[in-house]
């Protein structure tokens, strides 16, 4: 048979199978593909080889899973259900082929690529930090559907099934192999080699009493009880269903029939649309980093606290050769002890720790800034401040070395006036915590050139961060929108409502965390600032407590007390919530979507999707409802601006529907 996205080569001892998605960059399984792969299988199971090896043909690694965009495609449960079947039908044909079966594995592994591995006798990996292997299926809020939920807890145990099942978490190579997962690692060279030699093997693994036992029948309700508590300790079931119908399935001994029943069910639910939405923004703001090559292969950052030694470290994580330079020793000695934790905390492996460190250079004197492919200043928010360091910063870098600011609310055509080319000057504004957070707002300014901010897009994408681009204008998008929903939990606090009622209020919303929380998270400091740039240029009221509690040195959770106080370790000391008459949730969501409605009307940001990833890797936004204006446009223009209309006949204009809405 011929076959458009599949290889076969025959050879005298077993059948190698290549997967190479045409017009894709990664292997995806599509139903073309599985379709092939099915036909393939039928003719193999007819005419059965010594041995069978699969392995991917793309540099980018094996199969990245299902193609999510078919999954758009499903309107209903019962043809979600038939879609499982499919699929678990195919990779059943392979597990019951009548030859030793071999999958070959290379950088990620994950979704339907791991259920077609389980489906193999064997797996051998790449020995590298590149090669991933999980089932993030619960990520799209839905649950394996080709098989997974039964293969993985018979091959690695209940426990570790659970776990990677419940997290989606993609586990390295080398974890992989510690729980069973993979039956051998290898240099890449080595790969065909090895599974050639698995081929031929008749060894058999049996699990461990110990891992076994958990799913043992009378176990198996405390086992779910305890994953169920835990779960809930991330996750809400009326927001996060998936999570807690892996549970149920595991708990009620899973088989194939009642997966594929879950997995339609789950997919035509609002959580899952919503969560594949917010993926395939992720996506799209990957693909505009990979537009041009970057150029950057050594990084200078200018200022060494927590922002700046943060965005240095992550850099230097990312492979980048980083020199950090701060007039204060302490400040670098600081960040360097901060990086450190971070790459024992990734890296694991003292090779690549030392590495690491080894990439990364404290650089008082700042005399590395002369061998730079990119400056990132992340000194304090002062302008003359600014323009200063980036006429300093001009005069001893080449032609093309890109000039970034960090800058969250100065606008770049004040920034740029000291520079005697101010279109090499772009915004990278990266948010706290660096590691944690995806996102980075390219910010363009009037003056930026497309070739700096093509540059600038393709070294965010090198350092796994979301590009996503930005007019320079007040706050720009994030902490434009975020700032009104800040203070408006500051003036319902004013009023006596409870803190932990606020904070409760987002919760149940969807927000991981509440914005008196949030408040202090960030910095009272830092907020008091931002609030004070925006209230002019955007009609922004700042609440005396705020300023009088920054001035009594009350600055959050650095400070250990603000809103809140906070223990030695850092844990909110928080009073029980009391009820309110108060319409809290709406206050605090309205002035968000309001505030987004503005920016898309002011062109801050391109469109719809550019706002709801923004807040949504930017802030956290309840990812399950797919953004604040994907959420606006649920409930209906007519609604939002009426229950607006109706806060600002109570409140005042602060909540006066946005033009936009019209």
């Amino acid at each position: 048979m011929s076959a458009k996205h599949w290889s076969r080569d025959d050879r005298s001892e077993y059948t190698l199978l290549t997967l190479d998605v045409q017009g894709k960059s990664a292997n995806v399984l599509s139903r073309e593909v599985l379709e092939e792969l099915d036909s393939i299988l039928t003719d193999l199971t007819a005419r059965p080889p010594q041995g069978l090896i699969i392995r991917s043909g793309k540099k980018s690694g094996f199969i990245f899973g299902a193609d999510i965009n078919e999954f758009l495609e499903v309107k209903d449960e019962k043809i979600g259900a038939d879609v499982a079947r499919y699929g678990q039908g195919i990779f059943n044909k392979l597990e019951a082929l009548p030859c030793r079966t071999v999958a070959v594995i290379h950088g990620n592994c994950l979704g339907g690529g791991t259920e077609m591995v389980l489906a193999c006798d064997y797996r051998v990996a790449r020995d590298d930090d590149g090669t991933r292997i999980g089932l993030p299926e619960v990520r799209l809020g839905i649950n394996p559907g080709f098989g997974g939920t039964v293969r993985l807890p018979k091959l690695v145990g209940d426990l570790a099934a659970l776990d990677m099942m419940l997290t989606g978490r993609a586990l390295r190579a080398r974890a992989a192999r510690r729980i069973g997962l993979v039956n051998d690692l290898v240099p890449e060279r080595y790969l065909l080699t090895a599974a050639e030699a698995w081929v031929k093997s008749r060894k058999k693994f049996t699990l461990p009493l110990l891992k076994r036992l958990p799913g043992w029948a009378p176990l198996r309700p405390l086992i779910a009880a305890m994953m169920t508590r835990q779960v809930k300790k991330k996750a809400r079931p009326e927001h996060y269903p998936a999570p807690f119908r892996i549970i149920k399935l595991w708990l009620n001994a899973a088989n194939y029939e009642a997966e594929a029943i879950s997995l339609g069910q789950m997919m035509v639910t609002e959580a899952s649309r919503n969560l594949v939405r917010v993926f395939l923004l992720s996506e799209n703001l990957k693909r505009q980093g990979k537009t041009i090559d970057h150029g950057v292969s050594h990084v200078h950052v200018i200022g060494a606290g927590v922002m700046g030694g943060d965005i240095a470290a992550w850099a230097a994580l990312k492979g980048f050769r980083v020199s950090l330079q701060d007039q204060r020793e302490e400040a670098i000695a600081k960040a360097i002890k901060r990086a450190y934790g971070l790459f024992r905390k990734k890296l694991k492996d003292k090779r690549q720790i030392e590495a690491a460190m080894d990439r990364l250079i404290p650089d008082i004197s700042g005399d590395a800034v002369r061998h730079a492919d990119l400056v990132i200043e992340a000194i304090i928010e002062d302008e003359k401040a600014k323009q200063g360091l980036f006429k300093d910063v001009e005069a001893k870098v080449g032609a093309n070395t890109i000039l970034a600011t960090n800058t969250s609310s100065i606008p770049l055509e004040v920034i740029c006036q000291s520079l005697k080319d101010p279109s090499r000057l772009v915004g990278l504004h990266f948010f706290n915590p660096v590691a944690m957070m995806q996102l980075v707002e390219i910010v363009k300014g009037e003056q930026t050139s497309e070739t700096m901010l093509d540059r600038a897009r393709a070294f965010t994408t090198a350092i796994s961060r979301l590009p996503l681009d930005v007019k320079s204008s007040p706050g720009f998008l994030v902490n434009r929108i975020l700032m009104p929903y800040l203070i408006e939990a500051m003036e319902l606090a004013g009023e006596g409502v409870s803190l932990a009622t606020i904070d409760q209020a987002a919760l149940k919303f969807g927000m991981p965390m509440g914005p008196i929380q949030l408040a202090d998270t960030v910095g009272l400091d830092i907020c008091l600032f931002v609030a004070q740039e925006l209230s002019e240029p955007l009609g922004i009221t700042v609440p005396d407590a705020l300023a009088k509690m920054v001035a009594a040195g009350k600055l959050g959770r650095k400070s250990g007390q603000g809103f809140y106080r906070y223990d030695k370790k850092g844990h909110a000391q928080k009073p029980a919530a009391r009820s309110s008459n108060v319409s809290v949730a709406d206050r605090l969501v309205m002035r968000i979507l309001n505030e987004a409605k503005a920016c898309l009307r002011e062109g801050v940001v391109a469109n719809i999707d550019a706002v709801d990833a923004g807040m949504v890797y930017g802030t956290g936004f309840a990812p399950f409802r797919g953004g604040p204006m994907h959420y606006a446009e649920m409930l209906g223009n007519e609604t939002v601006s009426h229950t607006l209309y109706r806060l600002s006949e109570e409140y005042g204009k602060r909540f006066q529907p946005d033009a936009g809405w019209s």
